[in-house]
């Protein structure tokens, strides 16, 4: 039985662990009683004592896939071939891991004026995942759009869950396209091709109304560093302000980037207080784009 946890520190039990998508899976960790999150927050985890180990050590990042009313914590995790990933997927369950958190303050706002949209692709989803789960269970009247890209849908983490959220919450869509339907063995009739700004302006244009326009989105991103900065830099060549984007990334060898070292509280990658070179260079691009626009 879990014991009540003071510090952010504890060590918990495997309890289940299952494939969620060709290429990833998902592991069920015991929750302390008393250990509470926010959904889209992240968590540390440290494998103890494993029989192989790489230059990276053992611990990495993870983006809590739950939400906080459920009795467990869930992360997912690529099936890539790390000593990490090697010694996380080869676990008996009952073995114990040390965790750390929560940490990051990719969470969804609090204005629900403001439609949220999430743009994933791959692991990306797991911290997108927890707070469409939280948002059902609270009956948030948040609008959010989910836009998930996936090679195939064997390779869409969670996909199935997603989709059925939406008989759950009105206020939630996905949409979800694949890039490379040629190799996959599934039937889809949903979108083809990458997530492109026409997709969005189409998808989001015919669900708007009047105060939607006042009171613009917030931008969500999450998946792989290329595909964070694609997604970005699509978003403000077409005018969106910097500060309506929030972002975070994910290796492939773990589950996301770690922003700081282990034991200081990380902060999330996109903050607008830590905008690096490039951030600062789009930011004074998107200022100039407004500019011109309104010239015209």
């Amino acid at each position: 039985m879990s014991t009540v946890i003071q510090s952010s520190n504890f060590t918990a039990r495997l309890i289940k662990h299952h494939q969620v998508a060709d290429n990833a899976m998902a592991f069920q960790f015991e929750k302390p009683a008393g250990w509470s999150f926010k959904a889209g927050q992240f968590l540390e985890l440290t494998l103890l004592n494993p029989a192989e180990t790489d230059a990276e050590g053992n611990t990495r990042t993870f983006s809590i896939a739950s939400a906080p009313h459920e009795p467990h914590l869930t992360v997912a995790a690529p099936m890539s071939d790390t000593a990490f990933n090697r010694m996380l997927r080869s676990m008996p369950l009952d073995s114990e891991v040390k965790l750390a958190g929560p940490f990051g303050d990719f969470t969804l706002h609090n204005n629900a004026s403001r439609t949220a949209v999430f743009l994933a692709d791959g692991i990306g989803i797991a911290p997108f995942h927890s707070i469409l789960l939280d948002a059902a269970q609270r009956m948030l009247p948040h609008r959010i759009f989910l836009f998930y890209s996936n090679r195939r849908p064997e390779d869409a983490p969670f996909l199935e869950e997603l989709q059925a959220l939406q008989q759950q919450n009105p206020h939630y869509k996905l949409i979800a396209t694949m890039t490379e339907m040629g190799q996959s063995h599934r039937a889809w009739k949903g979108n083809i091709g990458p997530i492109d700004y026409q997709l969005l302006n189409r998808e989001l244009k015919a669900a708007a109304t009047p105060d939607w326009y006042v009171a613009g989105p917030i931008y969500y991103l999450a998946g792989s560093p290329q595909a964070v900065h694609d997604f970005q830099a699509m978003l403000i060549d077409n005018g969106i302000d910097s500060d309506d984007i929030r972002t975070e990334e994910f290796a492939a060898t773990a589950s996301r980037i770690p922003t700081a070292a282990p034991g200081r509280t990380p902060r999330r990658r996109g903050s607008i207080l830590a905008l690096g070179i490039e951030r600062r260079v789009n930011a004074f691009r998107s200022v100039l784009h407004r500019a011109h626009t309104r010239q015209a």
